[in-house]
């Protein structure tokens, strides 16, 4: 297995055990979650999210390409973000739990299906 360069939204700073973000773009943190070429967690890292949801600068999307991220795992983000990422050559992949530990668990067995959707709400226009 390659290394991988894991991005989570979540909505606190508590390692492994911190609960995803409903929504990407404002999560408070992005946790960093590095897998070695064993497939064993190496690093394990919590950003603060300075975009513009937070009163910084940049789109969401543009901080997270910044951490460089090979994989994205999250609930859901907007078609323009979804966009953003795909031609970034980033795998966006749905989480299908509620902690970091448990997603990084499900993307080890391979249980984790690809975000080909962005979600169709008020605030994701076209």
């Amino acid at each position: 297995m390659p290394t991988e360069r894991i991005v989570i939204p979540v909505i606190e700073n508590a390692g492994l055990e911190s609960r995803l973000s409903e929504h990407f773009g404002r999560a408070p943190y992005f946790m960093i979650v590095e897998i070695n070429s064993e497939g064993e967690i190496a690093k394990v890292e919590a950003v603060p999210n300075t975009s513009e949801h937070f009163g910084g600068f940049g789109r969401p999307p543009d901080k997270i390409l910044r951490l460089k991220p090979t994989v994205l795992i999250t609930y859901g983000m907007g078609p323009r973000a979804l966009s953003i990422f795909q031609q970034a050559r980033v795998a966006v992949l749905r989480a299908n739990a509620s902690t970091v530990r448990e997603v990084v668990e499900a993307f080890r067995r391979n249980e984790l299906e690809e975000l080909t959707e962005g979600c169709r709400e008020a605030r994701h226009p076209l």
